[in-house]
């Protein structure tokens, strides 16, 4: 059986690395609205690490899993 866990760093990136381009520019990946990571998909997300980020906030906001986050703001 393969270990599926996502590694803890890539979600804490979420709530500690901020948006660096557009309209929501300086909030945190994580805080961005469904909507915008929407589009974003539609669209193609950028190439590079942000859009790894981008690309796997928007399967935690798809699949309504926001609530995995909430412990990792709490730490900091």
């Amino acid at each position: 059986m393969h270990n599926t866990r996502m590694p803890t760093p890539d979600l804490e990136q979420l709530v500690t690395v901020t948006m660096p381009f557009g309209k929501y520019k300086g909030r945190p990946i994580a805080d961005l609205p469904g909507p915008y990571l929407n589009w974003l998909a539609r669209e193609g997300f950028p190439h590079g690490e942000i859009g790894r980020q981008l690309a796997l906030m928007h399967e935690i906001d798809h699949n309504g899993l926001r609530h995995l986050l909430e412990p990792l703001r709490k730490r900091g």
